[in-house]
């Protein structure tokens, strides 16, 4: 049984000591690829870098997160795009908006989303989506370009039902991680009522670690707990869970056989 993480930071800070050793546990418990989304243009190169490292396993996005949209994110938009011409990347992303620390560039960070989106279609690449405080707004903007042929998913869902009716048929997936895993968390609800042909696994290493590791740092390795939570609320088995969601993942970021 082999899944994939459709999310996780491991070249962050936080694996300085031991980042070999946590690809190699993750490939050891079948994590056999993991997607790596970028934050800003000082993350691009350690991102690379693990890449090529481990070059069947981890796998690399472009992209400008919301919270690094500050006063110097046309430079920063500029050199995302940049790279496009010189690496190959799975996806664009993690871009969107984040309006739950701090809305003195929501402006900036709506052009910065818009600009990334246009460069998912240019590209024809799927879009990672990161929302906080801020489905609504997203879910209106992306329904503009759906038409365009825009696809992508929504990193770390958190919100209603309603809105994940309104993501999947906009032809979006549900990254779904560790949260589903916390009992006050409302998800279960919608998992149960979303087909699994809606959801794609992720951990978002090193945040948001699934129980029993709550409050520790997450890895890859973690996502088998996801996905025996999510086959127990759809009463089905982790291997289907585990075939279904990678089947998932390989089709939207178009990744190589394992």
């Amino acid at each position: 049984m082999t899944m994939v993480d459709t999310h996780a930071h491991l070249y962050s800070g936080e694996f300085d000591s031991d980042r070999e050793a946590v690809v190699e546990n993750a490939i050891e418990n079948g994590i056999k690829t993991i997607l790596l989304p970028n934050i800003d243009s000082k993350s691009v190169k350690p991102m690379l870098d693990l890449c090529r490292r481990f070059p069947r396993t981890c796998f690399p996005m472009i992209g400008l997160h919301p919270t690094s949209v500050k006063e110097d994110y046309r430079e920063e938009l500029m050199e995302t795009g940049s790279w496009l011409d010189r690496e190959r990347f799975s996806a664009i992303g993690e871009t969107g908006i984040d309006l739950y620390w701090d809305k003195t560039f929501q402006k900036e960070q709506e052009f910065a989303f818009r600009h990334q989106i246009r460069l998912a279609i240019d590209y024809k690449l799927p879009l990672v989506i990161h929302s906080r405080e801020a489905h609504e707004v997203i879910i209106n903007i992306v329904r503009e370009f759906v038409s365009e042929g825009l696809t992508g998913v929504f990193h770390c869902f958190s919100g209603t039902h309603k809105q994940a009716q309104e993501i999947t048929s906009m032809g979006f997936r549900l990254g779904i991680g560790g949260v589903v895993t916390y009992k006050k968390s409302g998800l279960d609800s919608v998992i149960e009522q979303t087909d699994l042909k809606h959801i794609l696994l992720e951990t978002d290493s090193p945040y948001l670690a699934p129980v029993p590791f709550r409050g520790r740092r997450n890895e890859s390795a973690y996502l088998r707990h996801i996905a025996e939570k999510i086959a127990g609320i759809k009463k089905v088995s982790v291997e289907e869970v585990s075939l279904i969601t990678t089947a998932n993942a390989m089709e939207m970021f178009k990744l190589p056989s394992a």
